[in-house]
């Protein structure tokens, strides 16, 4: 059996988003029942050298996002990073999951040896697309996601491994 590039991306990047929406929700619950200030949780890291939550977000969507765009060759759309509530971090989620199912089998299909450059920071990074989602897509998507479950379960948010997994 074979899997494809779109079935590589596409629905497992939907997934990830959908379950990161829901671990939000748990958040912003969490908040409201403890009488925290949304504020607090949305600001919170793992250690002060790493982002808080709502940038662990926005990371999360960035590269789902970017991810779909470039292995179809198209032009990634900027998104201003500008969320501070957990509502607007649900919009986010749910606008790159619109634009994520927006892409039909075809467009990404085929994009094993496509090139992709990313220009960092720092430097310049080139993969071969089957090189780009497997070896530093899903393992960035995977990380934001996690460490976003980390801060809220390290809050005392009630999460579970199943609200990170989610169900098939």
């Amino acid at each position: 059996m074979s899997i494809t590039m779109y079935q590589a991306c596409v629905p497992v990047l939907v997934r990830a988003l959908t379950n990161l929406s829901g671990v939000l929700t748990k958040g912003a619950a969490h908040a409201a029942e403890k009488n925290i200030a949304p504020e607090v949780l949305l600001h919170t890291r793992i250690t002060p050298d790493m982002f808080p939550l709502i940038r662990q977000v926005q990371i999360a969507t960035d590269m789902a996002k970017g991810a779909a765009f470039r292995l179809a060759g198209k032009d990634v759309p900027k998104m201003e990073d500008n969320e501070t509530t957990f509502e607007e971090l649900q919009k986010r989620i749910a606008y790159v999951i619109d634009l994520l199912k927006g892409f039909k089998p075809e467009e990404i299909d085929g994009s094993e040896d496509r090139e992709v450059v990313l220009q960092t920071r720092t430097n310049e990074l080139r993969f071969r697309g089957q090189d780009y989602l497997l070896g530093f897509v899903l393992p960035n998507i995977y990380f934001h996601c996690t460490t976003a479950y980390a801060i809220l379960r390290g809050a005392g948010v009630a999460l579970g491994k199943m609200d990170f997994i989610g169900k098939p």
